[in-house]
């Protein structure tokens, strides 16, 4: 009989739900994995494990299985405040701070019948697309633990790959769920702007940062989304008058149908090429053909496409993200020397801007938006590759060169922040796998509100590659169980 940890989240869901599993049998199966695998791929931060045998049994005892994702584990991103939990963000300045109420998304996961177990790696306050920092052990790629899982929701993606949880929350504000997803071979979403009611971008600086999912299959990483949108004790939850189009049917139904035939544009450009060097590893083509020649032959409709040279892109996102860290709250110097030098030169360069500075970078990026939206409108969904480059060793970011930081950070990841800007969804798909058993993905672009044609394409190319049978090797003497 397989063991929990090797079925889908789907099938553990199902499990769950025929008494083939209780919530705590689970959660206690998940909590001997993490104290055996997690010290040598540093997903997890904090382990909850005397909470979460506490929530498994309430969860058990007086939590209607009807909830969306009733006695799964999952894991806090260490950028979400759980009331009592520590909530470090990946940074010295915050490593006392414990939130007395926990936020939008973590209460929305926990009606939706989750079970935490802890809180999971991020890079200090989720600044950057690689997950090392000087608070604690960086998150290691299981399928090779000399390299990174990108960021910023690093420890997510390493959780999932190394089977420590069945799928697991991110945020991705510039490709932070989608990053990671393709470095460790898994399925990531990031939804549209507005589509997820706790975590929806509308409140954030140029509406970028998002809250989606990360997952071995398309369904699971479905099941996930739609329990994030579900509405909480039986009414709409949406906060805002903007509310990201498309119908509120379940998004597991397409995942799981994985239905119809669509019109793809295939492009290889990116917002960045004007001002920096942007080259596509051989790697990284691969796996962009293999999506390519699956999606022909399952007669979709393919056309190569490129975007318009934008010189206002690169100039006004670094903006954005300067001014982002502008409100990490450091104000004396003991404090900014608790910081890391990246996000200290972010925090000041953000807070030397000016009003016009902010406010001209802001309108640019929405001029973008509508820009981008306009260039892909005649196509389903834009197919890329996810990455630029395989997978990052650990220690490959320059920590002296801060500008060379920023520049190798835009060339690993050039397709993923248009999108954040564009506040379209996306997901990634690990389609390929290198000569050396590295995971390379492909991103799939959606129209605003097209969440259903991104699960449905998904679903189709994981039927076809069926990746979710690949295994990242476990470290020597870890349990089975």
């Amino acid at each position: 009989m397989s063991q929990p940890h090797e079925l889908t989240a789907l099938e553990q869901w199902q499990a769950l739900q025929q008494d083939e599993l209780s919530p705590v049998e689970l959660t206690e199966h998940y909590l001997a994995r993490m104290e055996a695998i997690n010290p040598a791929v540093g997903a997890f931060v904090t382990v909850t494990a005397a909470a979460a045998r506490a929530r498994a049994a309430d969860v058990q005892r007086r939590v209607t299985r009807t909830a969306p994702i009733w006695g799964l584990p999952f894991g806090d991103k260490d950028l979400q405040e759980r009331a009592g939990v520590p909530a470090r963000a990946g940074s010295r300045l915050m490593k006392d701070y414990v939130p007395t109420r926990s936020d939008d998304l973590v209460q929305a996961l926990d009606t939706a019948g989750g079970v935490s177990l802890g809180t999971t790696t991020t890079p200090e306050f989720g600044l950057t697309s690689y997950s090392e920092n000087l608070a604690g052990a960086s998150a290691r790629n299981p399928w090779n633990r000399t390299l990174g899982t990108g960021g910023s929701s690093g420890g997510a993606a390493a959780a999932v790959a190394a089977r420590l949880l069945p799928f697991a929350p991110g945020s991705d504000g510039g490709g932070s769920v989608r990053i990671p997803a393709a470095a460790c071979g898994l399925v990531g979403v990031k939804p549209s702007r507005g589509r997820v009611p706790a975590a929806s971008g509308v409140d954030k600086l140029a509406g970028l940062p998002v809250a989606g999912t990360l997952a071995r299959t398309v369904a699971d990483a479905a099941l996930l989304l739609d329990a994030m949108i579900a509405p909480r004790d039986g009414h709409p939850d949406h906060h805002f008058a903007l509310r990201a189009p498309g119908d509120e049917t379940p998004l597991l139904a397409a995942a799981v149908r994985g239905e119809g035939r669509f019109q793809l544009g295939v492009m290889t450009t990116t917002a960045w090429d004007n001002d920096y060097t942007i080259q596509i590893a051989p790697e990284a083509r691969a796996a962009l053909d293999v999506a390519v020649n699956a999606f022909a032959a399952m007669h979709h409709g393919l056309e190569q496409t490129a975007l318009e040279p934008d010189v206002s892109y690169a100039p006004a996102f670094r903006t954005v993200w300067e001014a982002g860290a502008a409100s990490i709250p450091a104000e004396t110097d003991e404090q900014l020397a608790l910081l890391e030098p990246l996000t200290r030169y972010l925090l000041q360069r953000g807070r030397a801007l000016s009003a016009r500075n902010l406010g001209e970078a802001l309108t640019a990026l929405s001029a973008y938006e509508r820009s981008f939206i306009r260039q892909l409108s005649r196509f389903d969904a834009v197919l890329t590759p996810t990455l630029a480059l395989t997978p990052r060793p650990l220690g490959w970011y320059d920590q002296g060169d801060l500008e060379r930081n920023f520049e190798q950070q835009v060339q690993y990841t050039p397709f993923t922040s248009m999108v954040n800007v564009a506040g379209l969804p996306a997901i990634t798909l690990p389609v390929y796998q290198t000569d050396t058993g590295l995971p390379m993905g492909v991103q799939l672009i959606g129209r605003p509100g097209g969440e259903a044609t991104l699960f449905a394409l998904g679903a189709q190319l994981e039927r076809r590659i069926r990746w979710q049978d690949r295994v990242a090797p476990e470290p020597l003497h870890s349990p089975r169980a």
